[in-house]
């Protein structure tokens, strides 16, 4: 198991070299020139030359595609991402400043439709074809249907109709006040997870429906044990497995939801940031961004596969 793990964080490497290395090719064949739009002009507009230049210079734009990229190489393996071109500040503060409130309002997601989720699976599945399997299979038919962005617009727009509420303009951290902090995100944390929760609910539903139907649970049942017993301690540990599969890539793609609901609702998170960070072509911010998200995706395919191994002793890795 240690040499497992020690193997894949030395194949990190490599797909993070990867990774950095096409965002860097992407972001310098996309049309449009950074310090045109700083200068604010385009393409088609007469522009002073020595002033383009200079903005180049300042921006490292003007050295060739390998120096830029060994640049940007060895400043990843210093940390230093170099300074973004909307804020002006260097980038590595920015992450650190917007970093925890996505992570935040992620553990907060996840929580909620962990919670939801595997609940209603169970639930679904003890109780095939009742009233209970065809609520829980409405439930999951929402929220595969509901786009995040259109959803955090109807939470906006009832909260607002209703009660009066807008999103608040500065978000209070977990450290400084966690009930403020909570009451502030369930709604965003909601909208983000309700998709996973409906995924997570599914999966867990099918998953349980195919264990109960193994030999070990009828013995357990033979032997005389509780169904609750039998579901809970024989039946949904096994069927966990295929539940977190699909939880951990949900949960890469709740990056993806996070970018808009952070948007929708003004949290001032990494996500919200890297749309801003498109809107005015800030290069370092972005290419550091990806680099993050690579980062993390690995660290989670890692943790899911020594999950398994703990969930399932069967599971070995050579």
């Amino acid at each position: 198991m240690v040499t497992y793990i020690l193997r894949r964080i030395l194949l990190m490497v490599p797909t993070l070299l990867g990774a950095v290395t096409l965002i860097f090719l992407v972001m310098r064949l996309l049309p449009g020139d950074a310090a045109l739009y700083i200068l604010g002009s385009d393409e088609a507009s007469q522009l002073n030359k020595e002033a383009l230049a200079q903005v180049r210079q300042e921006l490292g734009l003007d050295h060739s595609l390998p120096v830029q990229y060994v640049q940007w190489l060895w400043g990843v393996v210093r940390l230093d991402f170099g300074t973004s071109y909307w804020t002006k500040q260097p980038v590595i503060e920015e992450l650190a400043q917007r970093y925890p409130m996505t992570a935040n309002l992620a553990v907060l997601s996840l929580l909620l439709s962990t919670v939801i989720a595997v609940p209603i699976g169970v639930l679904s599945a003890v109780k095939q074809d009742t009233f209970a399997d065809y609520a829980a299979r409405i439930f999951v038919i929402t929220g595969l249907s509901l786009p995040n962005f259109w959803l955090a617009i109807l939470i906006i727009l009832g909260l607002v109709h209703y009660f009066r509420w807008l999103p608040p303009l500065d978000y209070a951290p977990f450290w400084v006040d966690p009930w403020l902090n909570v009451k502030q995100l369930v709604f965003p944390a909601a909208a983000t997870g309700y998709r996973l929760s409906a995924i997570s609910a599914r999966m867990t539903r099918s998953s349980v429906l195919e264990v109960l139907r193994d030999d070990y649970v009828r013995t357990a049942r033979a032997k005389g044990l509780h169904e609750r017993a039998v579901v809970l301690k024989h039946a949904l540990r096994n069927a966990l497995l295929p539940v977190i599969t699909i939880t951990s890539v949900e949960l890469l793609i709740l990056f993806g939801g996070l970018v808009v609901v952070e948007t929708v609702f003004t949290i001032p998170g990494i996500g919200r940031f890297l749309v801003d960070a498109i809107i005015h072509r800030d290069y370092p911010s972005i290419q550091a961004l990806v680099f993050v998200f690579s980062v993390f995706v690995v660290v989670v395919n890692l943790l899911v596969d020594i999950i398994y191994a703990l969930l399932d002793p069967r599971i070995r890795y050579a």
